[in-house]
């Protein structure tokens, strides 16, 4: 069957599609869509033939570029082998059991058994269930609370919602019984004139009297990104990530990291827990750059001590999606980790991530840019009213958007969160397009601020 894709046919048609996070009724009211009909590299094109930087990489995914070969080759030659199996019951096949082999290699400690799932949300959802189950195995039924923190950000299923920041399931229902938030850590906009030592004093209080309010006998797990993504890019305190984990361990909680953005290049490492942040955490999710993007594919990874206890004689495990492992989404994550390794390309981000960091911070000296923060291939900027009182825009102003719209008039694609801006572009990023970056956020801001 042919497509057709042309313009007036693809919008037509949009009118049956529901976007995520979007205003479905600015949709409805035909409000301006931007059609992506083509990818290649660190760009992107839309509908017109404008080629356009992709400042997100699709959404924090597209690690290795727009377009690989390799990728595309691996999906087509599995899809020829073995288009679909399950690995229910007792069936496995070649891609699902190399790429946990290969991925047990790479993660920390003693990680060492992975469950496939097909979304970070999925990945996040099923550490839960795994660890309530554990719990109750252990004789521990009670432990089925879940620490998070306001500003985190764990997926779109109605228990990972739950976990992520309030805001974002505003008028919407979700597992709120299961889940507590802690302070966010937010030293610059929460830390109220305080050291970031005693900020991080302050937090690690609080992580405390929580568990002491709630009852470490009722607590399964505390969640927490490295460094917080879709909640605004908030780098927590130095040592606040080793500090909760010996915390957690003392009152016999598990510590999930949630590594769905942060793994498989984004911050120079396949997985930033232990090399950036010294933690060896009880479970890690990850997905979107594990295959970059070029399919659906998400792991939760276990230690041995969890999976001992889930894998004990009398129950099966009673947990489990049609797609898990899927032959195709299983080969394209080996090829892409095979890419990575070939090219260096997590080594290379620690030079070149360190340099889109350090371009996008000289922005500061721009009135209305309050902080820019974040590491390497992933940052936030915050837009103030004044600088001094770090007053914030009112939600009218839609500054972040209107920022967002003027760089993609200069064909740079950001992703706007109410008075703030993400960039997570894909990690092929050249010096000269990384000045080039920087050079049109200026100009876009500059042009929104009314300067110059």
């Amino acid at each position: 069957m042919q497509l057709d894709t042309t313009s007036d046919s693809v919008l037509t048609a949009d009118n049956h599609l529901i976007q995520s996070f979007a205003d479905l009724d600015a949709l409805k009211q035909n409000s301006a869509r931007t059609i992506i009909q083509r990818g290649k590299g660190a760009f992107v094109y839309d509908n017109e033939g404008r080629e356009l930087i992709d400042g997100i990489a699709g959404l924090w995914c597209v690690n290795v570029g727009h377009g690989r070969r390799e990728l595309i080759d691996a999906v087509t030659k599995q899809l020829e082998e073995l288009d679909y199996y399950s690995t229910f019951y007792n069936f496995t096949h070649p891609a699902a059991a190399l790429l946990a082999e290969k991925i047990t290699s790479l993660a920390p400690g003693n990680l060492n058994h992975v469950y496939f799932a097909n979304s970070g949300s999925a990945a996040n959802d099923t550490a839960v269930r795994i660890l309530h189950h554990y719990y109750a195995r252990r004789g521990k039924p009670n432990k089925r609370q879940v620490l998070s923190r306001l500003g985190g950000y764990h997926g779109s299923t109605y228990l990972a919602m739950a976990m992520t920041t309030p805001a974002y399931s505003a008028g919407w229902s979700c597992a709120t019984d299961l889940v507590h938030h802690l302070r966010s850590p937010h030293h610059w906009r929460e830390g109220e004139g305080k050291s970031e030592a005693e900020f991080l004093d302050d937090l690690m209080l609080d992580l405390e009297q929580t568990i002491a309010r709630i009852g470490d006998d009722n607590i399964a797990a505390f969640i927490a990104e490295p460094i917080m993504g879709a909640g605004g890019v908030i780098v927590a305190p130095a040592g606040y990530h080793k500090r909760a984990l010996e915390i957690c361990k003392a009152y016999d909680i598990k510590y999930i990291s949630d590594e769905v953005v942060t793994a498989f290049g984004r911050l120079g490492h396949f997985f930033a827990s232990k090399d950036l942040f010294d933690i060896e955490p009880d479970i890690i999710t990850s997905a979107k750059g594990m295959t970059s993007g070029y399919q659906p594919l998400s792991a939760t990874i276990i230690s041995d001590e969890i999976f001992d206890v889930i894998s004990e004689p009398g129950e099966k495990f009673l947990h489990g999606f049609t797609y898990s492992g899927h032959p195709a989404a299983a080969a394209v994550g080996l090829a892409n980790i095979d890419l990575m390794q070939r090219e260096r390309l997590p080594e290379k981000v620690r030079t070149t991530g360190k340099m889109f960091e350090n371009a996008l911070k000289d922005l500061i000296d721009i009135d209305i840019v309050g902080e820019v923060r974040g590491s390497h291939f992933m940052i936030g900027i915050e837009f103030v009213q004044d600088k001094q009182s770090k007053k914030s825009f009112e939600d009218s102003v839609e500054i972040g958007n209107k920022v967002a719209a003027a760089a993609q008039e200069r064909s740079l694609i950001v992703r706007p969160l109410g008075n703030s801006l993400i960039l997570s572009p894909t990690l092929v990023m050249t010096p000269e397009l990384i000045d080039r970056t920087a050079g049109i956020l200026r100009e876009s801001i500059e042009a929104v601020a009314g300067i110059g």
